[in-house]
């Protein structure tokens, strides 16, 4: 049933053993981590931090077209949801994907050039930020329409238990999907079937531009597992390892025939829905708020006090973090455009007889 999680037994899945000894601290946080694997944590959240603000730039320069969502003040949870998956296993995201494709496995220099449209990005630059998809590392789509993924997730997950595998599929979506249809047929059916899915709400307060509390009769989102006596909690989404080790334990249940479960990760969304939005719908306060809990400096400063780095270390990782995004900016810039002549190419998986290849500009007769 439903609950607040708190606090497991901490886990390196998705990082491997240190060899060094785990930080300990009397009462910390961290007793019990490898010291190398909070670093590998801090690395990634920054990466996923300066690559966002690439994009956001490659935006303003107009090298990326259409819509762009950034996961500016979730890299927490990005990173936390992740290392509970294998590599095996599927995800599922909504259209603000870029971190969890590179937190998934995705080299950051094809995710960029799948923002700019080029040939070398995860969909050959026809799916954009929207749409990324990669079947090696078991992206199965970010999607546009809200809620779209969801059924797809759980028809994934249907599939799975049919084939007897033990992969676990992660369907990631906004707070604003648990007011459609979708997302309570899809619950309903995971929990009458008793498939291996695991669904991540994203809360981070604001659907567009609407407040939970002003679009959800219950806002604590959490709770509509209880409708389909499914195991739902919630999780703080600024704590990267509050996220980890509530993940692993739902997606290890699931795994193990447990079922499927919600989690919902509560944080913070640092900027607009898009990177055209200026976010005037929010008060200062809130935006104040927002930045206090910016969860890559929070983490910062934690693992400092803890002694797991010195500021030299931090500011090398956050270096080395600029120096990557900068050279995925650098291979999206040198990579090749699709040829006009493509566009037609992945309209559908098979050959479709009588299938129009019809340009806007070609006669009809």
């Amino acid at each position: 049933m439903a609950q607040t999680a708190t606090r497991s037994k901490p886990s390196t899945r998705g990082g491997g053993k240190s060899r060094r000894s785990p930080v300990r601290r009397s009462g910390g946080r961290f007793d019990g981590e490898s010291p190398e694997l909070l670093r590998d944590y801090f690395r990634e959240m920054t990466l996923i931090r300066r690559f966002e603000e690439r994009a956001a730039q490659g935006y303003t320069q107009a090298k990326i077209g259409g819509y762009c969502h950034l996961n500016l003040g979730e890299e927490a949870t990005v990173v936390g949801l992740m290392r509970a998956l294998r590599k095996t296993d599927l995800l599922f995201t909504n259209y603000r994907e870029h971190g969890y494709a590179i937190a998934k496995g995705i080299e950051p220099g094809r995710v960029m050039a799948e923002l700019y449209g080029r040939t070398t990005g995860t969909s050959k630059g026809w799916g954009g930020s929207m749409h990324m998809f990669d079947v090696e590392s078991g992206l199965l789509g970010g999607y546009g329409i809200v809620g779209g993924q969801v059924p797809l997730a759980t028809g994934a997950a249907l599939a799975v238990d049919y084939r007897g595998g033990d992969q676990v599929v992660m369907c990631q979506m906004g707070d604003g999907t648990t007011n459609i249809g979708a997302f309570h047929e899809s619950l309903n059916i995971a929990a009458l079937w008793n498939l291996p899915v695991v669904f991540v709400v994203i809360n981070n307060q604001l659907g567009m531009g609407t407040t939970v509390e002003r679009s959800s009769a219950e806002s604590e989102l959490y709770k509509r597992a209880v409708a389909y006596k499914m195991h739902g909690e919630r999780v703080d989404g600024n704590d990267v390892l509050a996220v980890r080790d509530a993940a692993t334990r739902l997606v290890e249940g699931a795994r193990n025939g447990d079922g499927p479960a919600l989690l919902e990760c509560v944080s913070f969304r640092l900027k607009g829905h898009s990177v055209v939005d200026p976010a005037k719908y929010r008060s200062e306060e809130s935006v104040q708020e927002a930045r206090e809990h910016d969860p890559v400096a929070a983490f910062r400063a934690q693992l400092i006090e803890a002694g797991v780095l010195d500021e030299d270390g931090a500011a090398d990782i956050e270096g080395k973090a600029q120096a990557d995004a900068d050279a995925a900016v650098a291979f999206a810039d040198d990579s090749p455009h699709p040829d006009v002549s493509t566009l037609f190419d992945y309209t559908y998986a098979t050959p479709v007889a009588n299938d129009s290849r019809r340009l806007p500009a070609d006669p009809v007769f």
